[in-house]
C-alpha cells in the first residue's frame, strides 16, 4: 500500500496539467464553440421569460409533477403539441468564468485524490508505469466521463457534446494516468 501523503506532488500537479489541458481544448481548439446554440430573436426570447420571474434552477415544459400527472390527458397534449424544453436559469448580470474555474479546479483536484486513493490501495510501490497508467487512466475517464452519458440518456441534453466532453475527459484520464506513472513512488 502506498500512503496518499506520498502521492500529493501527483494530485496537484495532474488537476493543474488538466485545468490547463482543458483550457487548450476549450478556447484554442474550437471544437465546443458549436456545443450550443443560439435562439432565434435572443431578445423576443428573453422578453417572454422574464416576466415569468423564474428563480435560479432547471426547469421543463411541460411539466408533469409525477407519474400521476403523466398520464393527464392534459399533459398528454401539451407533450404531443411541443416544444419540450428543458432549461438552466441563471440570474443576469456577470457570467462569473472565475467561479467556474475554481470551482473546475477543485473538482480536477477531488478527480485527482480518489484516483490517488484507489491506486494506492491497489498498487504497491514501485508498481510498473502501465499498471499505474491503467488504474489512473481508467479511474479518472470514468469520472469525467461517464456520469455525461445520463444527461443525454435522461435530460436530451445533445449526443454531440457528451461524446466531444466523454473524448476530452479521456484525455484528461490520459494526463492524468501519465502524471501518476511518472511520479509514482518507488
Amino acid at each position: 500500500m502506498v500512503p496518499l501523503t506520498s502521492l500529493v506532488l501527483p494530485i496537484v500537479l495532474s488537476a493543474v496539467i488538466v485545468f490547463l489541458a482543458s483550457a487548450v481544448i476549450h478556447m484554442a481548439l474550437g471544437y465546443h464553440r458549436n456545443d450550443v446554440r443560439a435562439v432565434p430573436d435572443e431578445d423576443a426570447a428573453q422578453d417572454a421569460i422574464r416576466p415569468l420571474a423564474l428563480g435560479p434552477g432547471d426547469y421543463v415544459v411541460p411539466f408533469a409533477g409525477g407519474p400521476s400527472g403523466m398520464k393527464d390527458p392534459a399533459f398528454m397534449e401539451r407533450m404531443r403539441k411541443g416544444p419540450l424544453v428543458l432549461m438552466t436559469v441563471r440570474p443576469g448580470g456577470d457570467f462569473g468564468l472565475g467561479k467556474s474555474l475554481t470551482l473546475w479546479f477543485v473538482f480536477s483536484l477531488v478527480v485527482s485524490f480518489f484516483a490517488a486513493y484507489l491506486a494506492s490501495r491497489t498498487l504497491p510501490p514501485g508498481a510498473p508505469y502501465p499498471e499505474v497508467f491503467r488504474v489512473v487512466g481508467t479511474s479518472t475517464f470514468m469520472a469525467y466521463s461517464f456520469a455525461l452519458f445520463n444527461d443525454s440518456i435522461w435530460f436530451w441534453r445533445n449526443w454531440r457534446w457528451t461524446i466531444l466532453t466523454a473524448i476530452d475527459g479521456f484525455v484528461y484520464g490520459l494526463l492524468t494516468a501519465g502524471t501518476f506513472g511518472w511520479l509514482w513512488p518507488r
